[in-house]
């Protein structure tokens, strides 16, 4: 065997060494910004889907079905408006625990529309949150299911804090900006002081 044929005997041997390791790298790499792009939205598809590749696939096709969304920051004045909303919905609690939460929901998905996010269907409000929102996102899934379950039947005053803290953590990330005057006045008044008990279907 020629000096010629062993040297591209070599390289072709080496090709076929370094190929599957690029594939492997360029795979972790896809891997990596779908997780990060969807966040806890990406491991639940994998678990529904049964197979990694096939929901790694669909995870792709919602983000080209998606397109570029036209998200618009909100102004100074809508966000202190919004904020100050806020506040009176966490005193409401207080007293009127499960009106408030449906009320909060309410607020959310009105701070959702005024940045041009989709409200009219929860799945499709969910595949435009991960896009942008993807640590949030399962915030707001758990405040949805918490909230449909008051509309239908009691639940318990703990739940329905944890449907508040859950829309709070959505409704932060959707205003941006420093929320700290809206948590101070909001501390004097905790819903977290309420005693526990069950409260009955909204009206």
């Amino acid at each position: 065997m020629s000096a010629e044929t062993v040297m591209w005997v070599a390289v072709i041997v080496g090709v076929m060494a370094v190929v599957p390791a690029v594939g492997s790298l360029l795979l972790r790499r896809r891997r990596d910004r779908l997780r990060e792009r969807f966040g806890p939205k990406y491991e639940r598809t994998v678990a529904e889907a049964g197979d990694r590749r096939a929901a790694e696939r669909e995870l792709r096709a919602r983000r080209e079905r998606s397109g570029p969304l036209d998200i618009r920051p909100l102004d100074p004045d809508a966000r202190r408006g919004y904020a100050d909303r806020w506040a009176a919905v966490q005193e409401r609690f207080v007293n009127e625990p499960s009106p408030a939460v449906s009320e909060a929901d309410l607020l959310v998905r009105a701070v959702m529309a005024k940045r041009g996010y989709a409200t009219e269907d929860f799945a499709q409000q969910a595949s435009e949150l991960s896009l942008g929102h993807s640590r949030t996102l399962e915030h707001y899934r758990q405040a949805h299911e918490i909230s449909g379950r008051a509309a239908r039947s009691g639940v318990s005053i703990r739940e329905l804090r944890q449907a508040m803290t859950h829309y709070h953590a959505l409704f932060d990330a959707l205003l941006g900006g420093d929320q700290r005057p809206v948590r101070a006045r909001a501390a004097a008044r905790s819903p977290l002081t309420r005693p526990r008990g069950t409260v009955g279907p909204r009206r």
